[in-house]
Order: structure tokens, then C-alpha cells, then sequence
């Protein structure tokens, strides 16, 4: 269960917040569900707005630097304005709708490392906006991606390290400011070859899977139809194909 406070306003005698998510496992397109309680202070507050959402901590390259960024990608807005009177308690349930971009946190039972994503709660209090520390949300792969994923360690493939990248990888039908990239590497069969980095990329109808070696998607999967193929058949032959125009089988 998921936990989280913070308090409604700068000063002494303000509500404070707790944030409780029923099930903090989830996948892509999926659904999350908790509630907001606030508990009233000292004083009367009117609260102008509440709100929760995802965050993501993700890499930035500028120039020569490189340096870790907090950016919320959802959003969702828990009613009007309302008043908390002193002492009382309000709550309020969500149901947070996980987008279908969302990154993989955990693969296997075992957390990516370098993933960082978690459900961020905003309160508007007079003019200023006061905001959580990201409570953590464990995605899991949806059952395309969970194919393809077992595809790379039938062949051998080891998981390596993911990030989160601020960008968009051209050819594909990306929305959000950042992409995924989880990172295996290779197995001595494929001499020449060190590491192959996975992308994926989906709408909730098809998804895009991007191998890291020219940037450019390497195969469409339909989200319903993903069953129908060999996917460590059709990945080896696809590495053995680029491999050997580059030289590295």
C-alpha cells in the first residue's frame, strides 16, 4: 500500500495530506485507485484544487552536461474547490488511468534499476500550489511487451540497466517528452555485438519496438495479435540479418 503526506499550507495549523494507493502493481493502459485524505487543521482552508498524477524521473542531455529531472507526464483533477473545516476530515477516491507510454518498472518480479515512477499529488491553496513526493508505482509489462522481453533471454540476452531519456525517437508514434530504453546485453553468439538497447513505444492499439542500433523502429507488434509470431525466431534472424551487413556475426 502506498503512502504519502504533505501539509496544505506554509504556515502552522494547516491540513495535512495522505495519499493511499490500493495496489501500487500495474500495467500500461491499466488503472490505478486510491484516495486523498485531508485532514483539517487549526483554521478553515478553502482548497481551489486537487489533483494527482504521474512523474517520472528522467535523463537530460544539454550540451555537455547531463543531469536527473523529475517530470510529471499525466495529470488528472479531483473535482472543485472546496473547504476543509478545522478538525474534519475530507476524502476523496481516484482512479488514475496509467497511459499506454507509461515505462516498464519492473520485469520478472525484480525492479529495472535506473526506474523511477510514481503517483505525485497537487493541492491549491490561495494562489500557491503545494505538491507531494512521488509515492512509487511498480509497472509491469503488458503481455506483447512481456513476450518480446522473454524473447531476448530465450537467446541469451541479460538485462543490463534501463534509463529514462528527455527526446523522441523519430518514426514513431510517441507522445510523451521521453523514451524508454532497457539495455541487455549481447551473448557470445553474437560476436561483434556488446549490448542491444529495447524501446517500446504504444498507443494501446499497436506498439512500436525499437532496437538500438540504427534508432529506427525496427517492428510494429498489434497488441491483440502478438501471439501469432516467434519472437526469438524473428529476433535472431533480424540481429543475424543487421549483424552481418555490419560485420559483428
Amino acid at each position: 500500500m502506498g503512502f504519502k503526506k504533505l501539509l496544505a499550507s506554509l504556515g502552522a495549523g494547516g491540513a495535512s495530506v495522505e495519499t493511499m494507493l490500493n495496489e501500487p502493481n500495474v500495467v500500461p493502459g491499466g488503472i490505478v485507485q486510491g484516495e486523498v485524505r485531508i485532514q483539517g487543521g487549526a483554521v478553515a482552508q478553502q482548497i481551489e484544487g486537487l489533483s494527482v498524477g504521474l512523474q517520472a524521473r528522467v535523463e537530460v542531455e544539454s550540451g555537455d552536461e547531463e543531469y536527473k529531472q523529475e517530470i510529471q507526464f499525466h495529470r488528472q483533477q479531483l473535482g472543485g474547490a472546496f473547504e476543509v473545516q478545522p478538525g474534519a476530515v475530507h476524502t476523496v477516491p481516484f482512479m488514475l488511468e496509467i497511459p499506454w507510454e507509461t515505462p516498464i518498472t519492473h520485469f520478472l518480479g525484480q525492479h529495472l534499476s535506473g526506474m523511477h515512477i510514481g503517483v505525485t499529488t497537487g493541492l491549491a491553496i490561495a494562489r500557491a500550489v503545494d505538491s507531494s513526493d512521488a509515492d512509487p508505482v511498480n509497472v509491469h509489462p503488458v503481455p506483447a511487451q512481456q513476450e518480446i522481453l522473454d524473447a531476448f533471454g530465450r537467446l541469451g540476452f541479460s538485462f543490463n540497466n534501463a534509463d529514462l531519456e528527455r527526446g523522441h525517437v523519430r518514426g514513431t508514434r510517441q507522445q510523451l517528452p521521453f523514451y524508454q530504453e532497457i539495455e541487455f546485453r549481447a551473448p557470445h553468439q553474437y560476436r561483434g555485438l556488446q549490448q542491444v538497447e529495447l524501446s517500446f513505444v504504444s498507443d494501446g492499439d499497436e506498439m512500436d519496438v525499437v532496437l538500438e542500433m540504427d534508432k529506427k523502429p525496427g517492428l510494429f507488434v498489434g497488441l491483440n495479435s502478438f501471439q501469432d509470431t516467434d519472437w526469438a525466431a524473428y529476433l535472431n534472424e533480424w540481429l543475424a540479418e543487421v549483424g552481418g551487413k555490419r560485420n559483428w556475426l
